[in-house]
């Protein structure tokens, strides 16, 4: 079938088309400790009469990685696996995109859109299935799991089911009605001590906007809310399948004081509804502050002023001042990021400094944006190292991005650099309700300095395990990989400091003991601590690899990333997901942005099969067969690129798998990523004597009726290399006997034709010599060069002298190069050309 790209920025129905049928839309979430796989499935026919295309659209939580993809078109089923992105390219890359479909697209609040698009014909059947995974965070005491539900029509079967599966029990779970007045009390929740399974089922009927409506009322995220029971504070470590997961949430603990700057940008871009909402956002948080707490406040445009040059105790009369000072801003004028932060800081050190501020308490610097800097320092990575320069490691940074003008990932660099987090604020009409939530989650300091540690040679790989704060309401998470030991208990030390308290804890956990409770629960996701150890790391690897000082560095960091994403199938920015049908024949292609705008993308090709020989009837002709079975030997080869370093650079292509037919039935395919492979399809009488020898790793000879042999040779290159592939070589001696009718890339010169080069002479390149060759009446410009024969001495090959076509070997060759390029390994290519 033929794809199309479609992307759009705003919101779409889940199914798009015309004249369609949507028999079911489901969605499956398995929660099990904080870890979640989410399933989404529909099954559509295109009842129109006419061939169209059906669009299938998910909205997903921005921090889940895509798994998997998989569609079934009429009974031929497509099945995604994550590969590198090179890898995935190259396998299509050759080819001309017949046309293409699509995959994310950034989307307005916390999620983002795959899509994928498919042109059927008539009464076609489409399956299609979706699976994203991501760790479940905590925040301001709960965890929220949220679906997009935008069906974009009324389905028969529609259903969503969330279960729950929490070993050490659901302290509470609750499904607000996000979903609209309509829907209330619709989602059934049943609950035990450790499982929850809410289920929401509309009928028919009460998906309608009305009693006698045709458009569907649902459209907007449907949520459950749930906390875990936590018996100690020291924290609850999880062992299953050679993994750990360690939580940690403490309570009751009385918050420790604060120092905290609001940084304010009160430039132009800021007039009206962004100022007039954090002015709202900062009456609350101002009344937030105790006598315990110092505070100040910077507004910054292309000047920069202090509301107070020094911190001050958020006392009654400070936080009414401070209000009333904020009221009267009137923003104008520019950007002057960079001055604004250096003097927050100053303020910081210089209480520090003078002794005002309890050594125990949290100092934070938070700033609110809304754009790029225009005045001052205005290149954003001197702005980072400056900020990172004067920061101290107590210190913390939390930005705030309001709408969408704002470089968001800067900000988050810098908040990350510096020990916090960020967040974007949508310019809508509860903007100070998003400023004043991320405040909750940052207002309250319970612990600084928290380590989580394990008994040498119990554990290795071990994610982050050294917090500067923890929030209350939040979760700390540890991960890692357990070693194989005589003990089955895995102990965990946590160490702490809450305010005027030094903790130090530890918890401990059976290695068996959770792996044979899974096995016992029917809707648990069994594989998750292998799952959420990767999902943590890939993530903490991606954060590093945007703040890597070096290029050597980043490599690295990359390196681990794919090989990690590869192998627990993420979707990440470094990997994409190839969908291809069972014979491959078909192939989608999707694949992280690289705007980070436009989101993921499909992008749908045929790959690229050169035909390098065709078929030779035999001299004797046993009986007649049927014209559509090929008498001969076929040898097809599939191209593959070299790794791609710079963009406009150009790839280097070499032959990836190579086939060999004969008598059209037996089929031999010699492919260099699975060693070697011999596998002959229905054999029937060979009207050749053919003789295989298989050196495995190595090579692949084939001899057909002693007169024709052909030898494949593997090139091994070191895996790192930046850009060399593996790749196969084909030889075949000058004493092959053909017949006359032998044709193809390379068999056309069976009969080798008469060539006459003269007027030799100096090339653009002083090693190489151009000279003029004249062959079937064509005048060719020439190049003398050599190429690498690798029979006798594997490692560096000798050298062979040869002349060399340009212009894709026009004039030299019958017809056209594009004339040789067939749809499949296994497809011939008709006589003549």
């Amino acid at each position: 079938g033929k794809m199309c790209l479609f992307l759009s920025q705003n919101s779409q129905p889940a199914i798009r088309g015309d004249d369609i049928t949507v028999k079911s839309y489901k969605v499956e979430s398995r929660i099990t400790s904080r870890f979640c796989h989410t399933t989404v499935k529909s099954s559509v026919v295109n009842s129109g009469p006419n061939a169209q295309s059906i669009g299938f659209n998910v909205q997903i939580p921005k921090r889940a990685f895509i798994t998997n993809f998989t569609m079934n078109v009429n009974g031929i089923m497509f099945v995604g696996s994550v590969k590198e992105k090179t890898v995935a390219r190259n396998l299509y890359a050759q080819a001309r995109a017949r046309g293409k479909a699509a995959g994310l697209v950034r989307y307005g609040t916390d999620m983002e859109t795959f899509k994928t698009e498919v042109h059927v014909p008539p009464g076609s059947k489409i399956e299609f299935e979706l699976h994203y995974q991501e760790m479940m965070q905590r925040k301001l005491g709960f965890y929220e799991h949220s679906l997009y539900l935008q069906p974009g029509r009324l389905v028969p079967q529609f259903q969503v089911d969330v279960y729950i599966y929490e070993p050490n029990g659901i302290a509470s779970v609750e499904t607000p009605n996000t979903l609209g007045e309509h829907f209330s009390g619709m989602a059934k929740l049943t609950s035990s001590k450790d499982k929850a399974h809410v289920v929401f089922k509309p009928s028919l009927q009460q998906q309608r906007k009305c009693e006698n409506c045709t458009t569907s009322a649902i459209d907007g995220i449907f949520t459950v809310k749930y906390d875990v029971l936590r018996d100690s504070n020291a924290g609850e470590l999880h062992v299953s399948d050679g993994h750990f997961v360690h939580f940690f949430a403490p309570a009751n603990l009385s918050p420790l004081p604060k120092n905290i700057v609001f940084v304010i940008d009160v430039s132009g871009s800021m007039w009206g509804v962004k100022m007039k909402q954090t002015v709202e956002a900062m009456q609350t948080i101002l009344d937030d502050l105790t006598l315990d707490d110092y505070f100040s406040i910077v507004d910054f445009n292309h000047n920069v002023r202090c509301w107070s040059e020094e911190l001050v105790p958020g006392s009654t009369i400070q936080v009414a001042e401070a209000k009333k000072y904020i009221q009267n801003i009137k923003p104008n004028g520019g950007t002057n990021i960079n001055e604004a932060l250096m003097r927050a800081v100053q303020m910081l050190v210089k209480a520090s400094n003078q002794g005002m501020i309890d050594p125990r308490s949290v100092s934070m610097i938070m700033l609110v944006s809304d754009g790029d800097p225009t005045v001052g320092e205005i290149k954003l990575s001197a702005i980072q190292k400056n900020v990172k320069k004067v920061m101290r490691e107590e210190f913390s940074l939390f930005s705030l991005g309001i709408g969408f003008d704002v470089d968001y990932d800067f900000l988050e660099r810098i908040a990350m650099e510096n020990r916090g987090v960020a967040q974007r604020i949508y310019t809508s009409h509860d903007a100070s309700d998003q400023i004043r939530r991320f405040y909750s989650q940052v207002s309250s300091p319970l612990l600084r300095k928290i380590t989580v540690q394990f008994p040498e040679d119990s554990v290795s790989d071990v994610t982050q395990n050294h917090f500067d704060k923890y929030f209350s309401g939040s979760e700390l998470v540890v991960a890692g990989k357990v070693l194989p030991s005589e003990s089955t208990t895995l102990n965990s030390f946590t160490t702490a400091f809450a305010d005027r308290l030094d903790l130090s804890l530890q918890t401990e956990a059976d290695y068996l003991e959770l792996d044979a409770a899974l096995a016992q629960q029917q809707h648990a996701f069994t594989g998750f601590a292998r799952q959420m150890w990767a999902y943590i790391t890939v993530n903490q690897l991606l954060a590093e690899r945007s703040l890597a000082p070096t290029a050597g560095k980043k490599r690295k960091i990359t390196q681990r990333i794919l090989t990690l994403a590869v192998e627990h199938q993420f979707v990440t920015p470094l990997t994409a997901l190839l969908v291809e049908s069972e014979e491959a024949k078909e192939r989608l292609l999707a694949d992280s942005p690289r705007d980070p705008k436009q989101g993921l993308q499909m992008v749908h090709s045929i790959p690229l099969w050169v035909q390098m020989t065709t078929p030779a009837p035999p001299s004797h002709a046993e009986r007649p067969l049927p014209d559509h079975i090929t008498i001969g030997v076929v040898v097809n080869g599939q191209l593959v690129g070299s790794k791609r370093v710079e963009e406009k650079e150009k790839v280097n292509t070499y032959f990836g798998t190579i086939s060999l037919f004969y008598c059209g039935k037996v089929k031999k395919y010699i492919s260099k990523v699975h060693g070697f492979l011999f596998e002959p399809h229905a054999m029937i009488p060979v009207c050749f004597r053919v003789k295989v020898s298989i050196v495995k790793d190595s090579k692949v000879m084939v001899t057909v009726d002693d007169k024709i042999t052909v030898m494949v040779l593997l090139h091994r290159v070191w895996k790192k290399h930046p850009t060399h592939v593996d790749f196969l070589g084909l030889y075949i001696p000058n004493n092959n006997q053909y017949s006359s009718q032998a044709h193809g890339l390379i068999g056309q010169f069976g009969q080798e034709p008469e060539v006459r080069v003269f007027n030799l002479h100096q090339g653009a390149d002083p090693l190489k010599k151009e000279a003029t060759m004249e062959v079937k009446g064509n005048k060719l410009v020439v190049t003398r060069g050599w190429q690498k024969d690798y029979r006798r001495d594997k490692k560096r090959g000798s050298d062979v002298f040869c002349w060399f076509i340009h212009n894709s070997g026009k004039g030299f060759i019958d017809g056209h190069y594009a004339n040789y390029i067939v749809p499949r390994l296994d497809s011939f290519l008709p006589l003549p050309l």
